[in-house]
């Protein structure tokens, strides 16, 4: 496992401190790895939508050119 330090902002590092004390995560680094993921996952879908929304374009352009 990599370890990984970051800065946050005052305001931002304080909700993170709530959110582990609400009991959401059990620890800071558990919080910033779910938001990581979280991340990455929503990254990796709005990519593969934008690329299969190119598909569906540049297959419009085709079927219409060839009509």
């Amino acid at each position: 496992m990599s370890t990984v330090t970051v800065e946050l902002p005052d305001a931002l590092a304080a909700e993170l401190d709530a959110a582990v004390e609400a009991g959401w995560f059990p620890n800071q680094a558990e919080a910033v790895r779910a938001a990581v993921l979280e991340f990455l996952r929503g990254e990796k879908l709005a990519v593969l939508e934008q690329q299969q929304l190119s598909d569906i374009e540049w297959a419009t352009k085709i079927a219409a050119s060839s009509k």
